[in-house]
């Protein structure tokens, strides 16, 4: 009897664990843009920013902060959805007045992300793959690592396989961003555009634009950023990344520097 229920059992498990084996591993990481792939049922990714130290500056004020510890966990929980949970485990932030040399340094914790990934075309981002992804995020730091609110949005990854050389992405998104003064929340939109090559077998490199427009009370502005990345597989379950980002107008952050760590169980 025993022996009957783990063969029915084994005989069930396998297709879903040949499958989650077959897909490759697609993770979030590196770039501005999110991928349009779910991790297969049962499979798992977690994925960490080591260190990404973001620099914004103005005739009056130099801002630098260090996040340590950006953590996101992927977990598959269907052929086509998998859910999301980000949060930023440490951060430092230092101004400085330009006029007077005052420095003001502090530190804390970042807020929490819930999402839902639902693939609608390939979910393993082979050929055309699109998806939508919901999120909401929970006010569990504290400024200026943290929102100060709660703030919800919904991303669309759409990404395409122009030839095996050359793939295509776009994310347009919709956001209740969280007010800067860390209570209410207003309406920002924009969109991701990037295209992808790769270096070597195992090396991927990405170029991105991105444009945000803002509608804060007393605050109506576009963003306007470039970003590059590198992507190094190892193996098929394990990934190293680096990036750059560079803000193209003044309301943009000047310069964020990162690199990062991805592994699939």
């Amino acid at each position: 009897m025993q022996f009957r229920t783990l063969l029915f059992f084994a005989l069930m498990t396998a297709p879903t664990m040949a499958a989650a084996q077959d897909r490759d591993y697609c993770p979030d990481r590196p770039g501005i843009g999110t991928p349009a792939c779910t991790m297969a049922p049962g499979r798992m990714s977690f994925e960490t920013g080591l260190g990404d130290w973001t620099l914004s500056r103005d005739a009056n004020q130099r801002d630098d902060v260090l996040l340590i510890g950006d953590f996101l966990m992927r977990v598959g929980i269907a052929d086509h959805a998998e859910v999301q949970l980000g949060w930023s485990s440490l951060g430092f932030a230092r101004s400085r007045d330009r006029r007077t040399g005052d420095v003001e340094h502090r530190s804390g914790t970042g807020d929490l992300m819930l999402a839902l990934r639902r693939n609608l075309v390939n979910p393993d981002g082979s050929g055309f793959s699109a998806a939508v992804m919901p999120f909401v995020s929970l006010p569990t730091g504290r400024e200026p690592i943290g929102a100060g609110d709660w703030g919800a949005g919904i991303q669309i990854p759409l990404s395409y396989e122009l030839s095996p050389v050359i793939s295509l992405e776009m994310v347009p998104e919709f956001d209740a961003d969280v007010n800067e003064g860390g209570n209410g929340r207003h309406f920002a939109f924009g969109d991701v555009v990037g295209v992808s090559t790769p270096l070597s077998d195992a090396v991927t490199a990405t170029a991105e634009y991105q444009f945000r427009t803002v509608r804060e009370p007393g605050d109506h502005h576009s963003e306007h950023l470039s970003g590059l990345s590198l992507a190094w597989q190892t193996s098929d379950r394990f990934q190293f990344d680096i990036g750059a980002n560079a803000g193209l107008d003044r309301d943009a952050d000047d310069l964020e520097v990162y690199l990062g760590v991805s592994r699939r169980f």
